[in-house]
């Protein structure tokens, strides 16, 4: 079972323009709750309702974009099989020490073939979600705190080479195809949408020549009525709207995006089914590809097929 080995998403580290002006956006209009910051200068966030102590790390650069993405395995000894998993197929792993990302344990870091660099970790402070473990309410003041989305739910990754990735993916960290779009030629996948677990998707790519560029990070929302929400205060704080609101019909999840302060595009996703490995992945057509971005409009939007950081 996925759930055994690769667990989840569990952090990012997203680069920013301004850190002043991204902590504010992060923090008051996106709402997350800021859980520390280090000697480096990087400031540390978690979704309400997330218990580890963060899922997004921001750090002022001179370029927009993407540094990493963390995801969380069972245990060490986990940990310590996929390092070997990966230097068995000539991949080739760094480690880093327990306490150079904050509140988290040993990291295994490596480079996708699209130029991403990834990571898996195995222990990270959980601080709780403001919650009681005995008898909790269903929310509380911090999920009504600007966007407030519920968790770090997947990140869409641009880059070349995705077969090579897919294949890393697949064979050694044990998670599926769950939907894929075939290119023009009616063979070639040109995006993916990968699971580690019984989520629509984890993790996803879309071939494209620059290496390890960012499309967006994805917010988990309670539901339709909270995605309309999120575009009511959007609108309040003339945040740019990239798409949205609107369904995909692959994943079949409810959205909008939007863009940063920093041009770092984000999500607010809800819905989706729920898969399970033995499922038969879902192709796309290239001429359906317009639907399965828009349902309702059946349109490519060009922003969203060629702008990313």
């Amino acid at each position: 079972m996925a759930l055994e080995g690769v667990m989840r998403p569990g952090h990012a580290q997203i680069r920013v323009l301004e850190l002043d002006a991204a902590v504010h956006f992060y923090r008051d209009v996106l709402g997350l709750v800021e859980t520390g910051r280090d000697a480096s200068g990087r400031v540390y966030f978690k979704c309400w309702d997330e218990r580890d102590h963060h899922s997004i790390v921001l750090r002022e650069a001179e370029s927009a974009g993407i540094d990493f993405l963390g995801f969380k395995v069972r245990d060490d000894a986990t940990l310590d099989r996929f390092e070997a998993k990966l230097a068995e197929a000539g991949i080739a792993t760094t480690s880093l020490p327990a306490g150079d990302l904050l509140e988290t344990g040993r990291r295994v870091r490596f480079t996708l073939p699209s130029g991403h660099e990834i990571e898996l970790y195995a222990t990270k402070t959980s601080v709780g979600n403001g919650m009681p473990m005995v008898n909790p309410a269903p929310w509380n003041e911090q999920s009504e705190t600007g966007i407030a989305p519920v968790r770090f739910d997947h990140a869409l990754l641009y880059g070349p080479n995705i077969a090579d990735v897919k294949r890393i993916f697949v064979d050694i960290l044990g998670f599926y195809l769950v939907e894929r779009v075939l290119g023009p030629d009616g063979e070639t996948e040109t995006a993916l949408w990968l699971s580690c677990g019984q989520k629509v998707h984890d993790i996803a790519f879309v071939e494209h020549p620059e290496p390890g560029k960012l499309h967006h990070c994805s917010f988990l929302m309670d539901s339709w009525e909270k995605v309309l929400r999120a575009g009511d205060i959007m609108s309040k704080n003339e945040i740019s709207v990239d798409i949205g609101p609107t369904r995909h019909g692959i994943t079949r999840g409810c959205t909008i995006y939007a863009w940063d302060p920093s041009g770092n595009r984000f999500e607010t996703f809800q819905g989706g089914y729920y898969p399970y490995p033995d499922y038969e992945t879902i192709t796309w057509t290239w001429d359906a590809f317009p639907q399965g971005l828009d349902y309702p409009q059946r349109k490519l939007h060009e922003s969203f097929l060629s702008i990313v950081t």
